[in-house]
């Protein structure tokens, strides 16, 4: 029996060491969402004295935190030099789960149980189930799998910005390698699926039977290509070995043995792959082949060219560049060498052209008192956008004015302060072939000056608000055609001069309403080309003309008043109806002007064989004309018109009307000339804007007093003393353009709140889509954008059955009885709309019928759908000298848009 007893006791003094080391060693809590931070190897702890000491009752349940030794009092401080160990920790591990910790002496693992996490330097490990093998410096992480044989909670393996996805993983803390199992990642727009992924380290991993795609759904992807064997640098590029394209898991034939795929974020420097085709007169074409260069952050470059099998080419480069706060800007330069037929045969013909487009705006802050900007759309040839046969101009061709504008300007913020501005500017017609160029242009001015008021002191009165100001132009012009720009004839028929000139105007009231005004003007025009006009030559049969090489000048002045005042109507409705009021607002003015007759600077010539003498100025076809011959006295009369409508609100909660503007201008202006005591025709003009805007209406009508004889020649006889009516309408015009849609106007517009359609384009033409689409035909960026998608506040709903559509309606109809016409010169419609029939499928058409010349106008039909991944879209003109076709599927992401397939038919140039 004592025997036992000492058994007995041996036994329990046995449980309670064991369970105390047990304590010390190994926890088991659940559903306390436990978490503990592990800062050594347990290993390394076995070689010390495992005996834990008990603890006392109060404390028993809690493990108790280690206490630090006391410091001894010792000054004298010696580096470590016991070198850190290979293979040491070099941070602190934290892990923590949901359910449950548990630690395995025996085995050296701690088991993690649901929504587990593992947290060592960078790297961020969170699965359904963890194992960590303390002894290798293993981590596993795996799903957890429930009754049904469902996996759920799938491991997330983050390292700085680096997220994978995987199956599985096995990574060593130590040595940072890792075995991945079935991992995804995504690198900018690529996502990287692995079967079998090996981390090497932190910058190399190895894959077998990868896929790389740009879709979403990468559990259904609609294409891949497929890797058997790769190396993969995360945000740098993958280097693989045979590579296979796949749509929608079946094989293509487009497969290569080996590939680079560039993975990096941002811009980066590459080829360009070209575009191409057959058209009529050319033979085969390669289009916008190239190179793009990211020659810095601020500034690129893409240098491109096209070539065709008869010989024609084209080379193209294309800058952007941009400098936060200071400026930014696009530029394009463009050369062709166009061949047409085929040489040897009797309609080969060649040309060449090029074009400089150039937009540049500087910021605001950089230099308030400074700036500079350009807008710049120069060609050679006055028909470049109607004979490039490249497709990045075909939304252009209907463009019939190129406009050119460069300029700098400078304030000297003195007291009176000083404008000056240099600027280029060029008009060019592409209908006439004719160009009108300015180069340079010279401005300046000084601040308005108030002579007889002090600063800060108010200015009324006529002599307080006196005033004077200073400006000056300076213009060198140019008038030449396309075949002779740039040329010597065009530089020895400039025309050029200065022109100085001083307002002086001031204000007063009268009778309180009445605002007074009084001004003059002198000028003073300096000319450095002067014409002598001889008397007629009997010989040669016409007067000869001498232009003169020299400085010459002229001086003009010119005095006026003016009489306006403003007067407000207030029109009320009945108490409850819709409309509370209606407000008109006139403002009447009558003005006087006054120049006197400068004869002093005419000759006199004999203009005929019969010696009847005529007058010149020598300063004829001076830019800033003539001084004028014969005394000009006259009176304006002018009357503006605004009405605006006070609506009841629908809501009962307003209490404020609504207001409406029903006109926002009607203006009637006329002149009575002293001299000749005759009236000028009165000019109406109007318009208006109705439903929210979406409807603008303009009109405009010429009202002539006078009557005129068979002979459509204007008599000095008024019209309602002939037989007519008051006025005689000589000239009407309305201009009508209405849009709407089945969406809300918000959803019309961007983040900044302007209207996307309102984009400029650098080449002039319309940015609207009644002469067809303006987006480029190959841009895959403008239909399925994802981020729009997202962004969006709504989501498709099918079973409400909402279809988007969009309806853009243009009118304009103009009316002409000069001489008793009476007839409709010009009466066209033009509209153009898009429908989404699905959230994938868009259609749309632009056309419009010309009333007067009976026929179609450009009419376009487009047809568009969103791939998901890819993009395909058809445009169509079915008749007129534009017929062709183009269509287009490639996929939509920018780092695999080459993977794409164009086919066109080119407009035949030969039936124009």
């Amino acid at each position: 029996m004592q025997q036992y007893k000492r058994t007995i006791t041996f036994i329990i003094s046995l449980l309670v060491i064991t369970s105390c080391f047990w304590y010390a060693e190994t926890f088991a809590f659940r559903k306390g969402g436990f978490q503990y931070e592990y800062p050594f190897s347990i290993a390394d702890t076995l070689k010390k004295d495992s005996l834990t000491p008990k603890l006392p009752v109060q404390l028993r349940g809690r493990r108790p935190k280690p206490q630090k030794p006391k410091a001894k009092a010792d000054t004298l401080k010696k580096k470590d030099t016991i070198k850190k160990p290979k293979g040491a920790l070099e941070d602190v591990v934290k892990y923590k789960a949901k359910d449950s910790i548990v630690f395995n002496k025996v085995t050296h693992e701690i088991i993690l149980h649901n929504e587990t996490n593992v947290q060592y330097t960078d790297i961020d490990i969170t699965a359904g189930i963890d194992v960590i093998n303390f002894q290798k410096g293993e981590v596993y992480a795996g799903r957890l799998k429930d009754s049904l044989g469902e996996y759920s909670q799938h491991p997330v393996f983050k390292q700085g910005s680096d997220v994978i996805e995987p199956d599985s993983i096995r990574f060593n803390y130590r040595n940072q390698k890792a075995i991945i199992r079935n991992a995804y990642t995504k690198q900018d727009e690529n996502n990287v699926k692995g079967e079998i992924i090996k981390k090497e380290n932190d910058s190399t991993y190895f894959m077998r039977n990868a896929i790389i795609t740009t879709a979403e759904d990468l559990d259904d992807p609609d294409y891949y290509i497929k890797v058997y064997k790769a190396k993969f640098v995360p945000k740098k590029k993958i280097i693989a070995g045979f590579s296979n394209m796949y749509i929608v898991d079946i094989p293509t034939p487009i497969a290569i043995p080996f590939a680079y795929y560039p993975m990096v974020s941002g811009r980066s420097s590459g080829l360009i792959f070209p575009t191409f085709g057959e058209v009529n007169n050319r033979g085969y074409f390669l289009q916008n082949i190239g190179y793009y260069f990211v020659v810095s952050n601020n500034f690129d470059l893409a240098l491109t060219a096209d070539y065709y099998t008869n010989g024609s080419y084209g080379l193209r480069a294309q800058s952007a560049y941009v400098k936060r706060y200071r400026y930014t800007g696009s530029f394009n330069l463009t050369y062709e060498n166009n061949i047409y037929s085929m040489r040897g045969l009797p309609d080969y013909s060649g040309s060449q052209m090029y074009s400089i487009q150039w937009t540049h705006s500087k910021d605001s802050k950089a230099n308030p008192n400074s700036n500079f900007s350009a807008s710049v759309n120069l060609s050679s040839n006055s028909r470049y956008y109607q004979e490039s046969y490249n497709q990045a101009n075909t939304s252009n061709f209907l463009n019939n004015t190129m406009m050119s504008s460069v300029s700098y300007s400078k304030t000297f913020p003195s007291s009176p302060s000083v404008n000056l501005s240099v600027s280029a500017s060029h008009s060019q017609n592409t209908n006439t072939k004719s160009i009108d160029m300015t180069l340079p242009s010279l401005r300046g001015s000084v601040e308005r000056i108030y002579p007889f008021a002090k600063e800060g002191e108010t200015k009324k009165g006529l002599i307080k608000s006196l005033n004077l100001q200073y400006s000056m132009q300076a213009d060198n012009r140019f008038a030449t055609y396309d075949s002779l720009f740039f040329s010597k004839k065009m530089f020895n028929e400039a025309r050029n001069g200065v022109q100085h000139s001083i307002p002086i105007s001031t204000t007063a009231k009268l009778m309180k309403y009445i605002t007074l005004g009084l001004n003059s003007s002198i000028n003073e025009t300096w000319q450095f080309k002067t014409i002598r006009k001889n008397n007629f030559n009997s010989t040669i049969g016409k007067v000869g003309i001498d232009t003169l090489s020299g400085f010459d000048r002229f001086m003009t002045y010119n005095l006026g008043a003016s009489l306006g005042t403003t007067i407000y109507g207030t029109f009320r409705f009945k108490k409850g109806s819709a409309i509370q009021a209606i407000r008109h607002v006139m403002r009447p003015s009558v003005s006087y002007g006054y120049t006197p007759s400068f004869d002093q600077y005419y000759d006199y010539y004999i203009a005929d064989a019969y010696g009847n003498r005529m007058q010149y100025s020598r300063f004829e076809g001076g830019i800033y004309g003539t001084p004028g011959l014969h005394e000009s006295q006259s009176i304006g009369f002018s009357l503006a018109n605004t009405f605006e409508a006070k609506m009841k609100q629908k809501d009962s909660a307003e209490t404020a009307p609504r207001k409406v503007m029903l006109l926002n201008s009607l203006n009637f202006s006329s002149n009575y000339n002293v001299i000749t005591k005759q009236f000028s025709p009165v000019n109406v003009t109007g318009g208006t804007a109705l439903f929210n805007g979406k409807l603008g209406v303009n009109f405009g009508a010429t009202l002539n007093p006078y009557a005129i004889d068979n002979n459509g020649r204007q008599m000095e006889k008024w019209n309602i003393n002939n037989g007519g009516s008051l006025f005689r309408l000589t000239n009407a015009n309305i201009s009508t353009n209405y849009s709407f849609s089945n969406k809300d106007k918000k959803d019309k517009k961007d983040k900044n709140g302007k209207d996307k359609k309102s984009t400029g384009n650098v080449s002039g033409g319309r940015t609207d889509d009644l002469f067809g689409s303006s987006k480029p035909l190959n841009d895959v960026q403008h239909i399925g954008d994802k981020k729009e998608e997202k962004d969006g506040d709504e989501k498709q709903k099918f079973y409400q059955a909402t279809i988007p559509w969009d309806l853009t309606l243009a009118h304009s109809l103009t009316y002409s009885n000069q001489a008793r016409e009476s007839m409709i010169s010009n009466n066209s419609l033009m509209f153009s709309g898009n429908v989404s029939l699905t959230p994938k499928w868009q259609v749309g058409l632009s056309s419009g019928y010309d009333f007067v010349n009976k026929g179609f106008t450009y009419t376009q039909l487009r047809f568009e759908r969103d791939l998901n991944s890819f993009k395909m879209s058809f445009q169509f003109t079915p008749f007129g000298y534009r017929t062709s076709w183009y269509f287009f599927i490639g996929i939509k992401a920018s780092m695999l848009s080459d993977l794409k397939w164009e086919k066109n038919k080119e407009p035949d140039r030969i039936l124009r």
